[in-house]
């Protein structure tokens, strides 16, 4: 018989390892843990089990590696009826376990997935642009009633970065841009102060509607894309995204904790790139969301170091060639912190859409995973 690979049996073998060694004083039998794992629809006991058997290991799908690290990480999740216990709920020593489960078994799991086929395809680098450039960062500024006092020019410790609204999606991008495109003059403006000769180049809006008049601009006036960006009379804190998918109209919201309802536990994130309307030689990119906690989502999904490769890949299967895409996003919060986006896991990408060079509407070529 056949051995199976190094990487697929440490996979298995960390799986069964949880089940049984994490409580050893419980008993979790595969049945218990199919039917946590698998919620309003149960896993088969012998799906477990192919997970971890030895002898030849099946590969779970890449989601179920945050399932897992969603149980394990607290020992909630097995008194009385085994169940998983939302994120949202967790301390932080069980918030801290969890991102170190999910690291831990998103690692083995690549390892034991092996460079198939279509990710051997270089990788795209939505980051890097093939040309002189330049490229300009649009940011909104914050209102009045909302700057700190280092924001007043009157005071001798005037910092100007403090009127910037998403300072820190601003501050992650600015720098990744700069480091793939070192030859390129790449700048940074509030959307305020920008003259003409700055939407000729590479443009990438951050933030939404509300901060941003150029983002308001461009949804409203030059561009055409399925969703439109509204405020809600519901949700004070934010403006929320509409799709007209099949004549229905569909929105996205923000979740709240159940125990505390100021307390964010997931907001949307937009994604879009397409030519600059000005310049299409160029291209308009979007990074948006519901709150900064999506716009820094939104922007993290194509910079963090652990993810963006695999994201990229996602982008190009499903987008191909497409002159024009864009990617509404589910952003996990945890402590007020943006979780980077996974493509690849079920639940993550809420809704999509892809255009062709003459605006004809092309449907994305998904990848395989469980949606």
């Amino acid at each position: 018989m056949p051995q199976p690979a190094p990487a697929s049996l440490a996979l298995a073998i960390r799986l069964r390892s949880l089940r049984t060694d994490r409580w050893p004083e419980i008993r979790l039998t595969q049945g218990m843990l199919a039917s946590a794992l698998g919620g309003a629809e149960p896993l088969a006991p012998a799906t477990v089990a192919s997970w971890e058997n030895k002898n030849s290991p099946k590969l779970p799908p890449r989601e179920r590696m945050a399932a897992y690290a969603q149980f394990f990480a607290t020992r909630r999740s097995a008194a009385d009826a085994p169940r998983l216990i939302p994120v949202g709920d967790f301390t932080p020593g069980e918030r801290a376990a969890y991102e170190e489960l999910s690291e831990q078994l998103l690692s083995l799991h690549t390892a034991a997935r092996g460079p198939a086929a279509d990710e051997e395809m270089v990788t795209r680098k939505s980051w890097h642009f093939a040309d002189n450039g330049p490229a300009t960062l649009v940011c909104g500024r914050l209102p009045r009633d909302e700057l700190a006092a280092l924001a007043d020019r009157a005071d001798p410790n005037y910092t100007e970065l403090l009127s910037f609204a998403d300072l820190d999606a601003l501050f992650e991008l600015h720098g990744h841009v700069r480091a793939q495109n070192p030859a390129m003059d790449v700048f940074y403006k509030a959307a305020r102060r920008l003259v003409p000769d700055d939407l000729s180049g590479h443009i990438v809006l951050i933030g939404g509607i509300a901060w941003n008049a150029l983002t308001k601009w461009f949804f409203t006036e030059l561009t055409s894309i399925p969703v439109m960006q509204v405020e809600d009379p519901a949700l004070p804190t934010g403006e929320i995204f509409i799709t007209q998918a099949g004549g229905t109209e569909q929105k996205f919201l923000p979740t709240w904790s159940d125990s505390d309802d100021s307390n964010l536990i997931e907001d949307v994130g937009l994604l879009v790139r397409m030519p600059n309307p000005l310049n299409s030689s160029r291209t308009l990119t979007m990074c948006n969301g519901i709150h900064s906690r999506g716009v820094m989502g939104a922007v993290r999904s194509l910079t963090d170091a652990r993810l963006r490769d695999s994201n990229e890949r996602y982008i190009a299967r499903t987008f191909r060639n497409a002159q024009q895409f864009g990617i509404l996003m589910r952003i996990k919060v945890i402590d007020g912190h943006s979780m980077t986006p996974d493509f690849n896991i079920a639940g993550t990408v809420l809704y999509e859409w892809a255009t062709a060079a003459d605006g004809t509407p092309l449907a994305p070529a998904h990848p395989e995973v469980h949606r």
